[in-house]
Formats: structure tokens, sequence, C-alpha cells
């Protein structure tokens, strides 16, 4: 069994496997039928916990819910491990420090899969990246752009570029540069010649800061032909992105994130069956 930390621990063939048991994700009726998998949310988790619980319990599984601030105690994680795994099938963290989620897997012989940590979201990208797949044919050869701050988004951004091989660049203030990434300073720069723009929201003490690399519905007409923009939920209109764009076609649209179910059945029955 293997756990799913960071997809640059994978090859883009094992990551591809994952969207090819997505795309015939009905033979997995009953997968889980008699398993139990413990996930640690934070209550503040909407759409990440609630794809993971639906598909768990889509697939005949069990959910047992903690809050991450459990895993912070006093008693050492590998003693906390040492008893889950007699119990646990599989474990879902989101937790900042991915050093815990290193711990936890090195102490279980059961997965642990990553649910967002302050460094990458795995989950997320793999969903983002298999809805790409659908709807862009060179969706590899793409493109990408990455508007933001330094930040898990953008780092779990860079990760994604690495394993899958794709081209990434950023476009930011230098001081708030993604390391080891191609930057623009200038964003009509930047989006000249993408295909794929993303953002993340943004905290509200650097805002001032980014008010020239709102991406506009205008700017995405810079981009690519056939061009498309996906931000980061939680988005916030007038900050990152302006009304118009999340409101034109360039958006890839809610629906886009349906995927995100199918995308973390697949990475379970992944991982539980290598």
């Amino acid at each position: 069994m293997k756990s799913f930390l960071r997809l640059t621990d994978f090859t883009k063939e094992e990551l591809t496997e994952i969207f090819e048991i997505a795309d015939s994700i009905d033979r997995y009726e009953g997968f889980l039928h008699g398993k139990t998998i413990v996930m640690f949310f934070p209550a503040s988790s909407i759409r990440t916990r609630v794809s993971f619980e639906k598909g768990i319990y889509l697939l005949g599984g069990q959910t047992i819910l903690f809050d991450p601030a459990t895993l912070d105690k006093k008693e050492d994680i590998v003693d906390v491990c040492g008893y889950l795994q007699n119990w646990a099938d599989a474990v879902v963290v989101r937790h900042k420090d991915i050093g815990m989620l290193e711990k936890m897997a090195g102490s279980m012989n059961v997965p642990v899969i990553n649910a967002m940590t302050d460094v990458n979201h795995p989950c997320e990208m793999m969903s983002d990246i298999y809805s790409l797949s659908k709807i862009r044919k060179d969706y590899l050869k793409d493109k990408y752009l990455f508007v933001g701050a330094d930040g898990n988004i953008g780092r779990a951004w860079k990760e994604a570029s690495e394993a899958f091989g794709f081209s990434l660049a950023q476009c930011n203030p230098k001081k708030y540069m993604v390391p080891g990434v191609k930057h623009y300073e200038d964003i009509n720069e930047a989006v000249a010649g993408r295909d794929i723009i993303c953002t993340d929201s943004l905290p509200a003490s650097v805002l001032d800061e980014f008010k020239d690399y709102r991406v506009t519905k205008a700017l995405m007409g810079e981009a690519n032909p056939g061009a498309v923009l996906n931000p980061c939920p939680p988005f916030y209109r007038g900050e990152e992105v302006s009304a118009d764009a999340i409101d034109s076609d360039f958006f890839v649209g809610y629906e886009f994130k349906n995927n995100l179910l199918r995308v973390q059945q697949a990475i379970i029955i992944f991982c539980m069956t290598h």
C-alpha cells in the first residue's frame, strides 16, 4: 500500500493510472465495503471534506472524523498511529505541517492521504488536471500561469508541473515568488501565450500590493485562443479575480470541481491496491 503525500513521489504514468481508475470508477462499487477511513479535517474545510466523505460512502466505506488538532498532543504521533492502524484501513489528513503526515506515513502500514498542507495540495491538483484533461486535448502541452502569492497553492502547481512535465510560470511582485518557477512581474506579458490561468485567494495584508495583478475578462482576452481561468476556491470577486472574469466563458465553472469526488475515490483505490 502507498501513501499519497506529494505528486513528485509518483511517475507521470502512475498519476495517469489514477485518472484511468477515475474514468472507470463505477467498476469499483463496494470497494470499501467493511473498510473504515479515518479523516482529520478542520471545521473550515468544505469542498475537500464533503467530496472525500461522500466518495468513501459511495464506495461502501465508513468514515470517522477528527479535528486535526487531535494530532497535536503530548502523545508521540508514532504511538498514536501504532494504535490507529489496528482499525483504520486508510487515513486522510489535512494538517499544516507535512512533516506530521510524513511521520504518520512512516509509522503506519495503511495509506496516509494528504488532503492539504501548508506546502501543497495534491488531491486538488489531481482533480484540476483530470478536469482539464476532459476539456483540453493537449492539457500537458498547454502553458500554465499561476497568479498569486507564494503559498501552498502556488507550490502545489509547481509540484504538479514537475510531476506531469507541463510548462508553468508565475506572475506576482518579486517578493512573493514561488522559488524555482519562471517569473514575470508584468501581468500582460505573463498572460500572453498562456492557455491555463490559475489564481489563489490573497491575504488581506497583501491586497494593495496585488492590485495590478487582478485577472479580468479583458486580460484573459490577451491569452491564447480558448484559454481558461481556473481560480482556486474560495475566490473573491474584485480581489484576485474580477467579477466579469468569473461571469465569462473563460471561467471553467463550478462543475469543474465535481471531479474532485471521483479523483479522490481513485486516489484511495490506487493507494490501497499498490
